[in-house]
């Protein structure tokens, strides 16, 4: 592979402007294709499979004048303090409201509060459903202008009016914002890296080329693929700071061969033969892991999975072929104008060891100390992990001074906790007679249960076949006695079964994230096993090791167990909740540590190669073990250093995002990145090296029989260049 990549790097050298423009030419055009395509959907929880999925797709077959698809709100109104909203004032106020919602613009149908029993049992609170013709994605301003018109004229008089619901307004405040600050930060760390504006400004360039197109087809993409706004912003994070990253490595494996005296288009070359081939499979492990989401069976972590792995991909590409054609156009301008000088001449040898060099020789003496430090450090952060409560997003985590946080509030004091997580029982029949009875049964033995708060009458479809009832629980959505209500409730479909012949499914919004819950937590092994297995595979390849992948793939785990514990405490204890802009503490979301895990394991795979690989080419090369150790250190250390830093702010900077979500992921990887690059890769990894010695090269002849070798170090390139020299 390093022969191969060496001459591709020598070519794209050479022909530089061809490539650039190439480059060029599918960013314009993504862009374009991009700019013309429908606008993205918004994002959707199905979960093919489950026994929520199935209700809700019968719904939707069963009941289509009432498609889920139809953005809704709920608009809740409070009489004034010891007056009810059924005394002649507030009824005229709710007729008004009524009117005012009816009159808005895409409007499908406005529920009465009077007519529809949406008034709770003290009279002080009603509620006003709202349906519209289409889903939240394709309501027009006027239509959000109207409904917030209607609610703002409703206050006054001592009335207290709040809406919640998919069709209010969400604020936006940072839309962008994020990509900025992490390209500032790693401008800066770039430029004192290298000491040069040209070096810096090349990772930048070729990222922003790299991430560009890949966003840009996201877009272009998005409508037909389903592909979310949010996994557009979730493959531009990971994107981008593994493209600056990438390209880095390159920059600084050419400028270390101009400083042994290679003639530019021999240094791009050799470049990208050797830290190229780090960039492969460390790009690799990344795709692997993010595919890997496909496991799930979880069709948004899927799609968000396969367009990162996709823009990583072009990542790899953009390094492979970009780097070396902005090479060839800045020669030996991407040296430092100091280093300009030493080449020029004899290069000055400094007495002085570097910052990497004299901690691997730190960590070698004290590999033992270092090791327990490390390794305890990150336990004792890790341990807030075990108290992780899972969950998906709703209106009661939406921060205290939002109106759908008050609305729900409002509707818990006034119609009970469990009003705000209803759960929606499908049953289904071949006869009308048949569902009437079915239907009456089901009602019964579900009351007695005794765990609702109420189970309302059914309603049926139009051939009668399926009917809907409603249970409201005693508790909230969130709470562990409504999970063991919906299990008891689905205890009873094969009694139900059996007894009248009818099929019983459970939905709604808390049965969905408890089934959502579930298929990550029968998911997470299969979906390690296969992510783990398949990258250990490629470093055995990379380093002909076993101990090393094992060491390597121990330490990921380590690492992203000490990222959830801060993430627990973060967002869901509250611990400096105030420094993240966390304006409501709970659960963390369903989909998030798998995605993490998927995220990390493959940035920390990252790491592990460009470091190793350069410890593996010295003791290939002929150094003992431990040397092997610091001159990795000493050649690789500082820009390892610098690549996570540059990863940790491009990922910080999506913490100020208003999507929890976003807000969520970008904490969570800019910590694990911290962790593993400076704990794990830099601590715990040169340690347990010491400690194996020459141990850690071991491959059995067997195994090395059977494993082609992929020459990562350049091993056959530099007995190739020696013959040909």
């Amino acid at each position: 592979m390093a022969t191969f990549l060496y001459r591709l790097g020598r070519r794209a050298f050479r022909r530089r402007g061809l490539v650039a423009l190439l480059w060029v030419a599918i960013l314009v055009g993504a862009g374009v294709a991009a700019s013309t395509a429908p606008a993205p959907p918004e994002d959707s929880f199905s979960m093919p499979g489950t026994e929520s999925q199935k209700a809700f797709d019968l719904l939707d077959e069963r009941f289509p004048a009432a498609s889920a698809e139809g953005a809704t709100a709920r608009v809740v109104i409070r009489a004034p303090e010891g007056d009810k909203i059924s005394d002649p004032a507030g009824k005229a106020k709710v007729e008004e409201l009524v009117t005012a919602l009816g009159d808005g613009p895409q409007v499908a149908s406005v529920d009465d509060p009077f007519e529809a029993n949406a008034v709770s049992q003290d009279g002080t609170t009603a509620y006003a459903s709202v349906t519209y013709k289409v889903n939240a994605m394709e309501l027009t301003d006027q239509a959000r202008e109207s409904l917030t018109a209607a609610t703002d004229d409703a206050r006054g008089d001592g009335f207290t009016v709040e809406t919640g619901g998919d069709a209010v307004m969400a604020e936006q405040e940072m839309g962008g914002t994020a990509e900025l600050i992490g390209i500032g930060v790693a401008a800066v760390v770039l430029l004192l890296t290298f000491g040069s504006l040209v070096a810096a400004g090349m990772p930048l360039l070729s990222a922003i080329i790299g991430v560009g197109i890949g966003i840009s087809a996201i877009g272009a993409l998005g409508s037909t693929l389903e592909l979310s706004a949010t996994t557009s912003t979730l493959a531009m994070m990971i994107g981008l700071a593994v493209a600056i990253d990438y390209a880095l490595f390159i920059v600084s494996r050419y400028r270390a061969e101009i400083a042994e005296g290679r003639t530019p288009e021999d240094a791009a070359g050799r470049a990208v033969g050797t830290a190229g081939s780090a960039v492969v499979f460390a790009g690799l492990t990344v795709i692997v892991a993010l595919a890997g989401l496909a496991v799930v069976n979880i069709p948004i972590l899927t799609k968000m999975g396969l367009a990162a792995a996709a823009t990583v991909g072009i990542a790899v590409l953009i390094a492979l072929t970009m780097t070396p054609a902005l090479l060839g156009f800045a020669g030996k301008k991407a040296l430092s104008r100091k280093d300009r000088k030493a080449a020029a001449g004899q290069r000055a040898v400094s007495d002085k060891p570097k910052l990497g060099t004299r901690w691997a020789r730190f960590v070698l003496r004290r590999p033992v100390t270092v090791l327990l430090t490390a390794v305890i450090g990150l336990g004792a952060v890790a341990v807030p992990a075990a108290s992780m409560e899972l969950g998906l997003p709703d209106e009661g985590s939406a921060a205290p001074d939002t109106t759908q946080r008050k609305a729900y509030d409002m509707l818990s004091e006034s119609f009970g906790a469990g009003f705000n997580g209803p759960l929606m029982v499908t049953v289904d029949t071949r006869d009308a007679d048949d569902a009437k009875a079915a239907a009456a049964t089901v009602g019964k033995e579900i009351t007695a249960l005794g765990e609702a708060a109420a189970v309302t009458p059914a309603n049926f479809n139009e051939q009668g076949d399926t009917a809907v009832l409603t249970v409201v629980p005693k508790t909230g959505p969130s709470d562990a006695a409504t999970e063991d209500l919906v299990k008891d409730i689905r205890s009873l479909s094969g009694d139900i079964e059996s007894e009248t012949g009818a099929t019983m499914l459970v939905t709604g919004m808390t049965a969905m994230t408890i089934d959502f819950s579930q298929t990550l937590d029968d998911a997470l092994v299969p979906y390690l096993a296969l992510v783990v297995g398949l990258a250990f595979l490629l470093l055995m390849l990379v380093f002909r090791s076993v101990l090393v992948p094992l060491k390597a793939a121990l330490g990921f785990l380590l690492s992203v167990a000490a990222a959830l514990g801060a993430v627990v405490a973060v967002f869901q204890w509250g611990w400096l909740a105030d420094v993240f802009g966390v304006d409501q503490p709970g659960p963390i979301m369903s989909m998030m540590p798998i995605f993490m895990i998927g995220v990390v394991f493959g940035l920390a795979m990252d790491y592990e190669v460009f470091l190793v690989t350069r410890m593996r080419e010295a003791y290939v090369h002929g150094s003992s073990a431990a040397e092997s150790v610091t001159t990795g250190f000493t050649h690789g250390g500082r820009v390892v250093a610098a690549a996570a830093i540059i990863m940790i702010s491009v990922f910080s900077g999506f913490i100020m995002e208003n999507d929890d979500m976003i807000k969520m992921m970008g904490f969570g990887l800019a910590i694990a990145v911290l962790f593993d690059a400076f704990v794990v890769r830099m601590a715990i990894v040169p340690a347990v090296l010491a400690l194996l010695g020459t141990k850690a090269w071991w491959l059995p002849k067997w195994l090395d029989r059977i494993l082609p070798n992929v020459d990562v170090e350049g091993e056959m390139l530099h007995k190739e260049l020696c013959v040909t020299s």
